[in-house]
């Protein structure tokens, strides 16, 4: 029988913890405290940890280096409501053996576990050093507060501990630059060159030269010798974005570049030997290039070693109010304004922001946007995604002369569209959104409380079945079919919404 230690304040996960890991075979122990799970440790030698994050007293990412100390390299599993890039980054630098953001499923903790246990001490931290502490703020920012982003910051943390190569997709607009810069700043490299490379962007005709350097006289032009960006990339990290777009003739090379490390350049015959890490990414379906005979096969294998799928905006959308409040407050902080003030109107839809609102003393009203702006960002599809999100924050940060930002100022959503065609399927998820949100504030919550299934089913419902019998030309028996419900259900809810003048042809088929 296993021991397992579990070290969180709150007594409901605690307790399912011991249910669960009672069932699969383990002795469960529990402390509400990491200074009383490191004395249960030093007495009872645990052969796996659970360990929160925020816990009174010293907090669990600081205990992990006691838990070391005390007994030795117990396998660490690390859990928080609160993850963040850095969290997750910290957790792995500590040593922990594996990251799970609250809410998790069960079934995923047994597994971890079991993983430990099997796996035991195996797990090394390959990265010691403080964490940045800076990951939520900058330029190169990373911000997400939903499950999907959390294990996106979990992924990014384990890529940062290997030299492995990394492919991320992610439709456009998503961030996969950030992600291979972030994965580039808390890796080994960090001290060494980024070079991002946009694929797409260059010619065909002079790919080669600028992925693998030229000498002098090696093509018209050619007057000196010239470094490519893999050499330049040397003791760092070469980020090659839209891979998918590199010619066949040029894949072939770049395989034997990572493979052997090394480059030869255009004109040259001695190869050059190189060390750098590659991180590529695309917003394309390689296996399905692989199929056209656009992409080689041993090169996908040799990319994507370990990889990373950024979610798009519309499948967080409970992310959108934090990442606008962020948008505002660089934007103030570029131009001089006063720092974004904290969003009530972000709380009141359920989004919790831990930082307080700043202030740069300049006397200007802080910009804040008003719920039926928020309900209206957060009911967009975001084709073109938090590219697109931030492109309309700024818009409507300059459009609006006042404190608070109203869907007045909003842009268009065709001015920033990337040309994306909407299906049917995405447009009326889009609509019930819209309309769930706006049904659900303050202002209209009290009238809908327990009737918001029914009043919505009153909405759509008269318009689906009146639809279905014109589709059928006026056959209900048909029409039923079609809806999957029996003719005497669809007659019956046709009376109800006052829709019996839709009538049944003379000559109507039998059932």
């Amino acid at each position: 029988m296993s021991r397992v230690l579990i070290v969180d304040d709150e007594p409901a996960i605690c307790w399912g913890f011991r249910e669960l890991l009672a069932e699969d075979g383990h002795d469960v122990q529990i402390a509400p405290s990491a200074e009383e799970g490191l004395q249960l440790a030093e007495q009872h030698r645990p052969d796996a940890v659970i360990l929160d994050v925020r816990l009174p007293g010293l907090d669990g990412l600081s205990a992990i280096e006691h838990f070391r100390q005390r007994v030795g390299d117990v396998p660490i599993i690390v859990i928080t409501a609160f993850g963040n890039l850095d969290t997750a980054v910290r957790a792995i630098e500590q040593g922990a053996f594996d990251y799970l953001p609250k809410p998790f499923d069960l079934d995923q903790v047994s597994e971890v576990v079991r993983r430990a246990l099997r796996e035991g001490s195996g797990e090394k931290p390959l990265m010691r050093g403080d964490a940045d502490g800076g990951l939520a703020e900058g330029p190169d920012a990373i911000i997400g507060q939903s499950q999907a982003m959390q294990q996106v910051f979990k992924k990014i943390a384990l890529a940062s501990r290997t030299d492995v190569s990394v492919l991320i997709t992610g439709e456009s607009g998503t961030g996969k630059e950030l992600v291979a810069k972030a994965i580039h700043r808390h890796s080994l490299r960090s001290d060494g060159p980024f070079v991002p490379v946009c694929l797409a962007a260059l010619s065909p005709n002079v790919i080669e030269s600028e992925l693998f350097g030229h000498v002098r006289g090696a093509f018209t032009g050619a007057d000196s010798d010239r470094k490519g960006l893999l050499e330049l990339a040397h003791g760092g990290t070469v980020f090659l974005d839209e891979i998918g777009d590199v010619p066949l003739a040029i894949q072939v090379k770049l395989l034997r570049a990572i493979e052997h490390r090394e480059v030869v350049p255009v004109g040259d015959a001695r190869p050059r030997r190189i060390d750098f890490r590659v991180i590529v990414a695309t917003h394309q379906s390689l296996p399905e290039l692989i199929a056209a005979g656009r992409f080689r096969e041993d090169l996908y294998y040799r990319l994507s070693v370990f990889q990373i799928e950024l979610p798009p905006l519309r499948d967080r959308r409970e992310d959108i109010p934090v990442l606008a409040e962020y948008f505002l407050r660089q934007l103030a902080s570029r131009s001089g304004k006063a720092q974004t003030a904290r969003m009530p109107a972000a709380e009141s839809i359920g989004v919790r922001f831990d930082q307080e609102a700043e202030s740069n003393g300049t006397g200007l009203p802080a910009q804040r946007f008003t719920d039926a702006a928020l309900r209206e960002l957060m009911a967009r599809p975001w084709y073109g995604n938090v590219r697109e999100l931030r492109n309309a924050v700024e818009h409507a940060a300059v459009v609006s002369r006042t404190g608070e930002i109203g869907p007045e100022a909003l842009p268009d959503p065709l001015q920033f569209q990337t040309g994306r065609p909407e299906s049917l399927d995405e447009m009326l998820r889009r609509y019930t959104e819209a309309w769930t949100l706006r049904a659900t504030d303050k202002e209209r919550r009290t009238e809908r409380e327990g009737d918001l299934h029914r009043q919505f089913l009153r909405v759509v419902e008269p318009v689906l079945l009146q639809t279905a019998v014109k589709a059928c030309h006026g056959n209900r028996a048909a029409a039923a079919r079609l809806l999957g419900i029996h003719r005497a259900t669809l007659r019956q809810k046709l009376r109800q919404y006052g829709l019996e003048t839709v009538r049944e042809p003379i000559a109507e088929e039998e059932e």
